[in-house]
């Protein structure tokens, strides 16, 4: 039985927690190591029983609390091998933590890792498909300006998947944002908009993924009210119902308590 839950989502911190039969694995921290501790305890996960440490990419939003979680935890720490010389040069992976290159897969026993490549301005911006021992299959999808052809064919599939939906682009366009950073957010190398999130949805939705989290909302620039209900129509498109053929949960800037299980 898979249990999953989003800890922190958008630009304040983000941090996902997945876990199987035998322990679970974070894909970032982009929060303070005591903010993360919390908030595992706060869903009955032990942090000494985390596993693995999975980080997508450098940006600070993603890693600010990777060093000391991981030094305190004695928990190894994967990234790519560009994300993983960036943190070592940043001094988040240094000699306290116990750090590895990931390449492509990654066999933690019962959860079965592969890497597949968005588009962000950073150094190697990844997201994660995570196959579980139960046959069950968990994906990442964030921070990326668009879906890329790699991300597509990896997550196609996956029983849930974690999904940008940043900004609504009427919000952000309208909005106060000096215009050098809607510019980044709006290309290829920045955020999913709702529409783009809707999109890829619909092509889940067909591939046989019954649960999506939409993640990583911008505060200024999005509502969760405004990113749901942009999925629920675009999905009845193609007269998919809500709770009837698939579920679909807002993620919360921090975690309330609740766990998805799968």
């Amino acid at each position: 039985m898979a249990k999953v839950c989003q800890l922190f989502s958008g630009s304040s911190g983000n941090s996902i927690y997945i876990g199987g039969r035998n322990g679970g694995i974070l894909v970032d921290i982009g929060v303070s190591a005591k903010r993360c501790d919390c908030a595992l305890r706060n869903i009955g996960v032990d942090p000494d029983n985390i596993k693995a440490v999975l980080v997508t990419h450098e940006h600070t939003d993603h890693v600010a609390g990777v060093r000391v979680f991981a030094s305190r935890h004695k928990t190894p720490v994967f990234a790519t091998p560009a994300t993983l010389e960036e943190l070592r040069f940043s001094g988040i992976a240094n000699n306290t933590v116990t750090s590895y290159e990931i390449n492509s897969v990654l066999d933690l026993g019962d959860m079965y890792v592969s890497v597949f490549h968005n588009s962000h301005d950073a150094v190697d911006c990844v997201g994660y498909k995570i196959e579980l021992s139960d046959g069950r299959t968990v994906s990442v999808c964030t921070d990326t300006g668009y879906v890329t052809d790699e991300a597509k064919k990896a997550v196609s599939g996956s029983d849930l998947v974690f999904l940008e939906s940043n900004h609504e682009i009427s919000m952000l366009q309208n909005g106060s944002y000096p215009y050098p950073l809607k510019k980044r957010i709006l290309s290829d190398k920045g955020h999913l908009s709702n529409n783009a999130a809707d999109s890829f949805a619909k092509e889940l939705i067909e591939s046989g993924t019954t649960r999506f989290v939409l993640a990583h909302l911008s505060r200024e620039n999005n509502v969760p009210e405004i990113a749901r209900l942009s999925a629920v129509t675009a999905l009845g498109e193609l007269g998919a119902k809500e709770n009837e053929d698939y579920r679909l949960y807002v993620s919360k800037p921090e975690n309330d308590g609740g766990l998805i299980v799968l």
